[in-house]
C-alpha cells in the first residue's frame, strides 16, 4: 500500500500520481471503490487487482469530481452510469484512458480502464503464436473476402489481436473502414466511425452506409445481436473481409452462436474464414522460475491433451522484478482456420453438435485452448495453474476424448464395410 499526503497534496496531483504510478507498474486498469470510511484504490497489474491506497472520506468527493470533470462527464450527475475518457498528457507520458463510473450503495465507483497498443504496432508475430497458429492466421488475412472473427471474454487482448491484423493489413491499395465503439486507437491511413445508438447510429446502420463507401476490408467493433451478424456475413460474401470480436469460448461455441443468431448455414459456410480464440494467461517472470517434479494429475493431463511424458514443469518463485512470481501475461490461442471440408459439412442443415465437434477437433484442424497453453507451460511461458484457471480442463479432455472415440469408431467402421466389399468381390470372383 501507499501513503499518499492527501491532506496537503492538491487533488489534481494526487489524481496525476495515482494514474502515473499505474502506468508505471504496467497496470490495465484502476479501481477507485467506495467504502464507509473512504475510497480503497486498486490497481490491476497482469490480471490480478492489488490493494495501493485509502483515500479518506473528505476528499473522496473531490477527487471523483475531478476524474469525471479530466474524462469529460457530467459532474453534476450522480444517480446514473457514465462513461468518458482522459486523452492527453501527464509530464512526458502519453495517456489514452477510458472511465467508467457507477452509483452503488456507498458512491460512485469508478473504473479508469489505461489502453496500451504498443503490441498491436510491434506486429503479428509479437503476440504469442505458436509458428502453425501464426501461419494459419496469415493464410486468412490473405484471403480477399470472408469473415475473420476474433473471440474470448472481455479483457483477453481481442482488441489487440485485431488492430494488429489491421496494421499488417494497411497498404495504399487498401480502403479500410472500421465500426467502433468506441473507437479505441487511432490508426494513421484508417476510415474509423464510432457508434452512437443514441441518435441511431449502429453497428447495423453503419455498416449500411459502409458498404457503400467501396471498403476493402471493412472492420466491425463487437457482433453483438442477429441483425449484425447477418450484414457482417452478407457483406463478407460479396467481396469484402471483415473482421470482427465475439464473446464466445472457442471455435465450436463461436459456430453455433452465429447460427443461434439465425445466420443462415450456407451463408455461414461460405463466408467464415477463421475464427482466433483466445486468453491471456500470466507470464513466468524468467530471472525466478524453478523447475519441480510434476504431480501425477498434471503428467495425466499432459499424456492425454498432448500425447507426452512431462516429469518437470516451472512454476512461480517471486523476486524483486516480478510480481509473486509473474511478470506481464502471454496469449494462449485456438486457431481454426476453414478449409473446404469444413465449409462442405456447415452447410448440411442435418449436422448435430456432436458433427460439428468432430470435425473441427477430430482431423487436427486446431489445437485447442487447452493444448496450445499445455505447450506454452512446457516451454516455461506460463505454469500450470495458470492453464488450469483459464481453462475447464476435466472438460475439455472428456470433450477430446469423445471425439477420439467417434473418430476410433468410424475409422473401425470404415474398416469393417472395406473388408465386407472385399469379400463380396471374392464370392462374385468364386460363382
Amino acid at each position: 500500500m501507499v501513503n499518499y499526503d492527501v491532506k496537503n497534496t492538491p487533488i489534481v496531483d494526487l489524481v496525476n500520481k495515482i494514474i502515473l504510478y499505474a502506468v508505471k507498474s504496467r497496470a490495465s486498469d484502476i479501481h477507485f471503490d467506495p467504502m464507509e470510511n473512504g475510497l480503497k484504490v486498486r490497481i490491476r497489474i497482469d490480471g490480478a487487482l492489488r490493494d495501493h491506497t485509502i483515500i479518506p472520506v473528505e476528499s473522496e468527493r473531490n477527487l471523483v469530481t475531478r476524474i469525471k470533470l479530466i474524462s469529460g462527464m457530467n459532474i453534476t450527475e450522480s444517480r446514473l452510469p457514465q462513461d468518458g475518457a482522459i486523452k492527453g498528457k501527464i509530464g512526458d507520458t502519453d495517456l489514452d484512458m477510458r472511465v467508467s463510473v457507477l452509483p452503488t450503495n456507498e458512491g460512485e465507483k469508478v473504473v479508469v480502464r489505461i489502453l496500451d497498443y504498443s503490441k498491436s504496432l510491434e506486429g503479428l508475430q509479437s503476440l504469442n503464436f505458436t509458428p502453425d497458429n501464426l501461419e494459419k492466421v496469415l493464410k486468412m488475412i490473405e484471403v480477399p473476402n470472408g469473415i475473420i472473427l476474433v473471440t474470448g471474454a472481455t479483457g483477453t487482448g481481442k482488441s489487440t489481436t485485431t488492430y494488429s491484423i489491421l496494421q499488417h493489413l494497411n497498404q495504399e491499395e487498401t480502403n479500410i473502414i472500421t465500426v467502433e465503439d468506441p473507437i479505441e486507437m487511432n490508426i494513421e491511413g484508417i476510415n474509423q466511425v464510432q457508434v452512437n445508438s443514441e441518435i441511431g447510429m449502429t453497428f447495423a446502420a453503419a455498416l449500411r452506409s459502409i458498404l457503400r463507401q467501396d471498403p476493402n476490408i471493412i472492420l466491425i467493433g463487437e457482433i453483438r445481436d442477429s441483425e449484425t451478424a447477418q450484414i457482417a456475413v452478407r457483406a463478407s460474401i460479396t467481396g469484402h473481409l471483415v473482421l470482427s470480436t465475439i464473446h464466445t469460448n472457442n471455435s465450436l461455441n463461436t459456430i453455433e452462436r452465429l447460427l443461434d443468431m439465425n445466420v443462415e448455414r450456407y451463408l455461414l459456410s461460405s463466408a467464415l474464414s477463421g475464427i482466433i480464440s483466445q486468453r491471456l494467461a500470466r507470464r513466468l517472470c524468467p530471472k525466478c522460475a524453478t523447475l519441480r517434479d510434476t504431480t501425477p494429475f498434471e503428467k495425466d493431463v499432459f499424456k492425454k491433451a498432448l500425447g507426452k511424458d512431462v516429469p518437470e514443469v516451472y512454476e512461480a518463485h517471486g523476486c524483486d522484478q516480478c510480481i509473486n512470481g509473474y511478470h506481464g501475461r502471454a496469449a494462449i490461442h485456438e486457431v481454426l482456420f476453414i478449409n473446404d471440408e469444413m465449409r462442405d459439412a456447415l452447410s448440411n442443415e442435418n449436422l448435430k453438435r456432436e458433427d460439428i465437434r468432430e470435425i473441427v477437433y477430430g482431423s487436427n484442424h486446431v489445437m485447442t485452448l487447452l493444448q496450445d497453453g499445455l505447450q506454452k507451460v512446457i516451454a516455461g511461458q506460463t505454469t500450470f495453474d495458470e492453464i488450469y484457471k483459464l481453462v475447464e480442463i476435466e472438460n475439455d479432455l472428456d470433450e477430446m476424448l469423445e471425439v477420439q472415440e467417434a473418430m476410433m469408431e468410424k475409422e473401425r467402421e470404415q474398416e469393417k464395410e472395406q473388408e465386407e466389399k472385399m469379400e463380396s468381390q471374392e464370392q462374385e470372383k468364386a460363382n
